[in-house]
């Protein structure tokens, strides 16, 4: 009961602390705005193609919106030592973690939304498969968040953070099948493209809005789950090795 208690309280004050500060509220919303606009101008279709741009869209304000904002909140408690505080609490470690990336898995949710509700006053989002639409957005942001946690425990510096998170978000817009598909990358790109867990997130969200599956959906949500269980164990590790002495 002590460990939900105090799992609870440490989400909470993440919470107020950073994810529902005005700043951080209008940068979630105005992000995926830009992104929506940008990439329906720059492709020059018409409405009816808004539908096929969704998923690229909101893969991208969910990787851009977890991994900017975990890079804050861990390094930036790292760094002032209230992480050591942290581990005072009646909890374990791996809850510990769980709460402080819960807040950046919803602040991924809640920014994977915003261009689906720009959507909807557009086009018709009826072939929408909602049962995976939904479920895919909540893996890639888990993904998403616990690559950024990997990377927040790399380093020492926000700024350090932000900068070697370019080296995975980049790659990924244009390597995981979010604007156009992997089968037209060049063939040595291809094997590159499937040890990006985007690749999967991807291709359920196309399959979830009817642009059809480039692999099982079973397939996808498997895959993607050992990509959250894999950086989740290797981020713990790294914290117990580098930070709790």
């Amino acid at each position: 009961m002590k460990s939900w208690t105090a799992f609870w309280n440490i989400l909470a004050k993440d919470m107020r602390t950073y994810y529902l500060k005005p700043p951080n509220i209008s940068w979630g919303l105005v992000f995926p705005l830009a992104w929506t606009a940008m990439f329906f101008i720059k492709s020059g279709r018409g409405l009816d193609n808004l539908l096929s741009l969704l998923p690229g869209v909101v893969a991208v304000s969910i990787l851009f919106g977890t991994t900017s904002m975990l890079a804050v909140t861990v390094t930036f408690e790292k760094k002032n030592r209230s992480f050591e505080r942290l581990l005072l609490a009646p909890i374990s470690l791996e809850l510990l973690m769980l709460a402080k990336t819960g807040g950046a898995i919803l602040f991924g949710v809640a920014n994977a939304f915003v261009p689906v509700a720009i959507a909807a006053f557009f086009t018709d989002l009826a072939p929408v498969v909602w049962a995976v639409f939904v479920p895919a957005v909540i893996m890639i942001a888990i993904a998403s968040t616990f690559l950024g946690l990997f990377i927040a425990v790399a380093v020492s510096e926000v700024f350090e953070a932000q900068t070697f998170s370019n080296f995975f978000r980049f790659p990924m817009i244009f390597l995981c099948g979010l604007f156009f598909p992997v089968s037209r990358l060049p063939v040595f790109l291809r094997p590159l493209s499937y040890v990006l867990p985007l690749t999967y997130g991807a291709d359920l969200l196309h399959g979830a809005v009817g642009s059809g599956y480039n692999m099982p959906f079973w397939l996808d949500l498997c895959v993607l789950a050992v990509f959250c269980i894999g950086l989740f164990v290797l981020s713990l590790r790294n914290i117990k090795r580098r930070w709790i002495l």
